[in-house]
């Protein structure tokens, strides 16, 4: 494909979301209007003003043994050019404090601000004629390191951003419309609902829609997490931003830009990416609680060192490092870097967060309640069971069924033809073939007449039924499971038992669940028997059967009641409420939109399998979260009384800089430490393999 095409929208759709994504109303977006850019420009350019700010400082001079040139104006280089850095570098910061001022919430931005105006007002003092050393190199620095830990900061933001906005560029911009049998050119923008579009192999899918015509393997793993290539023929849905393989396909358009899936989930983590956790709000709380503190400690600084006789310059110098290295920088960066890679993280392998606060109460779970039909099974039927005989192997058998049933349209019947298809049994067209009406289906394979069908089918042809079959159908009878006889010459050679199939992903995601120690429980409205043969089948803890729509949620709060914390997995419209009620609401993407509008949390793909990796998720986030916080906060019991120079007796004393480099390192610290949360493996790794053997 030609790749001008889809990095251009990309460039398009990435720009509208950086629009977005620094919005005002953003609670936690400190640098709301700003860019990795504009602090990258500014820093090299105060750094350069620093350079000679800091060469001809007197104190810099004596510290190191040298003697800068002399020149007429040379003494007040380090005034005049540390005015036009607290200006240019700074200006940045007090516009920062002025929001947080005005906002009520004072924090980061508030103690940069008050401690490089400290130092720019004192020195402006000492130039005018008060007796002390001035801080031109002190606040030089201070604004220049502080710019590069800013930079440094936003480079990890627009890196955790970016999971997010190499999604839109999966959408190409231009497609191939087929039209009276030629085909054009057009933007994706010129196409809409029911037009006809050529995907050549290697393309990316332009839009959502139904494949009408052609047969190919597209890599969804962009989408879905899955990294197989999923087959696709005519009938199949396909998805916008998917890679086609080697075939060619006709697709109808169903959905384009906005209303495609890619956009969806685009919408889905940029809006959790900016909703409140407790865990941010805490994060915030203590913020605040720190600023307070920083001016208090600032405030008590300054008072004890002037009451033991500290000169005025040495004692604002403290206070100046006081209110650097108590900045909350960290402690506000910690919480909203960590969400921001993990929503995106968790995008990647199609698991969408609409609401942070399911994927935080994700890792306390302790009892997963699935729906049965569509989540735990297929919602489609399969043959479960085979029982044969006369020397006829359980393939033969489902490959003469197949043969006959082929041209049915009954679900029964297309069950026990799909069946085959996933087993890999190819079977031949049957001749002949005619329905019996209201009994079965007959026709002729390999020379041979079959009649296939149920119950009645028996009793109008009084077909011998051995023993062993009888027996057998029996016991699929008393689990709910149709019985489905193949017959010739007047006698029942096989028995299919047919029921709605269970996921062979579902036998993983209840083993991992259990390895996890946590419970695994069952809704369904399907009756006792059917419902008890599913939970035996996969060994699931508590089954709820014959539960009507309107009593699903009820039975949730039951469960809240004796104290669990429950995650609902659900897809259709009556697990709606049962998903806004429980703890975790976690609706299968492929499902309604009504029930996906209702979970916290959105499987793109309809595996069950995904709901350990949610908790797996969620517990890593967590404690990358727990990190951060106890790091940004932690560092100032330290760092604190070294600024406020209470190990003077013992030589260490903190310079302004040097507290804003321990500052910013405690940032990058912050967001190294949330960026290796990407190394998470999110694979379902425990019980990765499907089917019933561990």
């Amino acid at each position: 494909m030609n790749r001008s095409r889809r990095h251009g929208t990309g460039k398009r759709k990435q720009d509208g979301h950086e629009s977005d994504s620094h919005h005002e109303g953003h609670d936690h977006d400190k640098h709301a209007g700003h860019s990795v850019e504009m602090f990258r420009n500014k820093f090299w350019l105060s750094f350069a003003l620093t350079v000679p700010v800091v060469y001809w400082s007197e104190h810099i001079q004596n510290l190191l043994g040298y003697s800068a040139p002399v020149f007429p104006g040379s003494q007040f280089i380090p005034a005049l050019l540390g005015t036009v850095v607290f200006f240019y570098g700074g200006l940045v910061f007090l516009r920062g404090s002025w929001h947080e001022l005005m906002s009520r919430a004072p924090g980061m931005m508030t103690l940069i601000s008050l401690a490089i105006t400290v130092a720019f007002v004192f020195s402006v003092a000492v130039e005018l004629g008060f007796e002390a050393t001035a801080l031109w190199w002190e606040l030089a620095t201070l604004v220049t390191i502080m710019l590069l830990g800013h930079w440094i900061e936003m480079r990890s933001i627009a890196q955790a951003q970016g999971a997010l906005q190499e999604l839109a560029k999966l959408l190409p911009d231009q497609a191939t419309r087929l039209a009276d049998g030629e085909t054009e050119e057009v933007t994706v923008d010129e196409l809409s609902e029911g037009d006809l579009v050529l995907v050549r192999p290697g393309e990316s899918v332009p839009v959502d829609g139904v494949i009408k015509k052609g047969k190919s393997e597209l890599n969804e793993a962009m989408i879905t997490g899955e990294s197989k290539p999923v087959s696709k023929s005519e009938g199949d849905e396909v998805i916008a931003g998917t890679l086609n393989g080697e075939g060619s396909l006709h697709v109808e358009v169903r959905g384009v830009g906005e209303d495609t899936k890619l956009s969806g989930i685009m919408r889905l983590v940029s809006d959790a990416q900016q909703s409140k956790s407790r865990s941010q709000s805490l994060a915030d709380r203590a913020a605040q609680l720190l600023t307070g503190i920083a001016i208090a400690a600032a405030l008590l600084t300054f008072a004890v060192w002037q009451l033991v006789g500290a000169e005025i310059d040495f004692t604002v110098v403290r206070v100046v490092t006081v209110l650097v290295i108590a900045c909350p920088h960290a402690l506000g960066l910690a919480v909203p870097l960590v969400v921001a890679i993990s929503t995106t993280k968790g995008a990647q392998g199609g698991l969408l967060v609409r609401d942070r606060r399911g994927l935080e109460e994700a890792r306390n779970l302790n009892v997963v309640v699935f729906d049965k039909t569509g989540t735990l099974t297929l919602g489609e039927f399969r043959v479960v069971d085979i029982t044969s005989g006369e020397d006829l192997s359980d393939d033969d058998a489902l490959r003469i069924a197949a043969a006959v049933e082929a041209e049915s349209e009954h679900p029964i019947a297309q069950g026990i033809v799909q069946t085959a298809r996933e087993r890999e049994i190819e079977f031949p067209g049957a001749e002949d073939f005619h329905a019996i009406t209201g009994q079965g289906v007959a026709g002729t394979v390999d020379g041979v007449e079959y009649h296939l069908g149920g119950p009645a089918l028996l009793d109008s042809e009084d077909i011998d039924v051995p023993k062993e079959i009888k027996g057998a159908a029996d016991e699929a009878a008393g689990q709910g499971q149709a019985a489905i006889y193949l017959i010739r010459d007047g006698r029942a050679i096989a028995m299919f038992a047919v029921a709605d199939g269970i996921r062979e992903e579902s036998y993983a995601a209840v083993r991992a669940l259990h390895e996890r120690n946590i419970e695994v429980a069952m809704l369904t409205g399907d009756a006792q028997a059917v419902a008890d043969a599913v939970a035996k089948e996969l060994g699931i803890d508590t089954v709820f059967a014959e539960v009507l729509p309107k009593d699903k949620a009820s039975k949730i709060e039951e469960m809240q009641k004796q104290g669990k914390i429950v995650a609902m997995v659900g897809d259709g419209v009556n697990d709606a409420p049962a998903l806004a009620t429980a703890d975790v609401g976690i609706a299968i993407g492929a499902g309604t939109d009504v029930a996906v509008e209702a979970g916290h949390i959105v499987l793109v793909r309809s595996d069950p399998r995904d709901i350990p990796r949610i908790v797996k998720l969620s517990s890593a986030t967590r404690r990358k979260m727990l990190q951060n916080l106890w790091w940004a906060a932690g560092y100032n019991i330290v760092a604190l009384p070294l600024a406020a120079g209470v190990a003077f007796g013992w030589g260490i004393l903190l310079s302004p800089a040097v507290g804003a480099v321990l500052m910013s390192a405690s940032t990058v610290i912050v967001a190294i430490n949330a960026q290796l949360l990407r190394r998470l493996d999110l694979s379902t790794d425990e019980g990765a393999q499907t089917g019933r053997g561990a």
